[in-house]
């Protein structure tokens, strides 16, 4: 279900400057990743056990990601979706891409790394939520109010699942959230990639992440 507004909003917020900070976040993390060892020994059976539950969470958000996009793909800040995923939360991108951002962290074999990048995705997001929020109830008043006061705002609840007989998606946003996944899934190869090179030498550690 979606709710048209039928008045004048505030603007939108500038979705940009999330952008800015998330990617230089992770840029960040990447360089120190590249330079530092977790503790649990690599090709251990705790280290790959951790490293599977970490791309599986990696798998969980790119799927996850591509579905709250089929619901909102092209409509966001045009109409409030209120089915699928956004019955069970009102953040479902937001939500699935901390998960994404743990995921990264397990897969390098670090409970700390995923627990500092969680929770920096956590913030980000949470503050970005706060500030489409004022935006959408500005925009849809009292539907909106309706909706965020029987929906959390960032962790799902699945009894609250309700979904619709059909809707239209944006095929541009589909494809856009698809290739946006791909750098989630990437990461995988490029972290083995890293743990090869450091485990000949190539690489050298200046420290360790537990």
């Amino acid at each position: 279900m979606a709710y048209t507004s039928l008045k004048s909003a505030p603007k939108a917020f500038d979705q940009h400057k999330r952008l800015i900070v998330v990617q230089t976040a992770a840029v960040l993390s990447i360089i120190l990743l590249l330079f530092s060892r977790p503790a649990l020994a690599e090709g251990s059976d705790g280290h790959e056990i951790v490293e599977t539950i970490g791309f599986l969470m990696v798998l969980a958000c790119f799927l996850g990601r591509l579905w709250s996009i089929l619901f909102v793909g092209g409509r966001k800040n045009d109409e409030l979706v209120v089915s699928g995923p956004f019955s069970m939360t009102r953040n479902p991108l937001y939500f699935f891409s901390t998960v994404g951002a743990v995921g990264v962290g397990l897969m390098f074999g670090s409970v700390l790394a995923a627990a500092m990048l969680g929770l920096a995705s956590y913030l980000v997001f949470r503050f970005t939520a706060r500030k489409e929020a004022a935006f959408l109830s500005g925009k849809f008043g009292a539907a909106y109010t309706a909706y965020a006061e029987r929906t959390p705002r960032f962790w799902p609840n699945p009894l609250l699942y309700r979904d619709e007989d059909q809707w239209m998606f944006s095929t541009k946003a589909l494809k856009s959230t698809f290739r946006d996944g791909l750098y989630f899934l990437a990461l995988f190869p490029v972290i083995e990639a890293v743990e090869y090179f450091r485990i000949s030498g190539a690489l050298p550690t200046l420290f360790t992440v537990y």
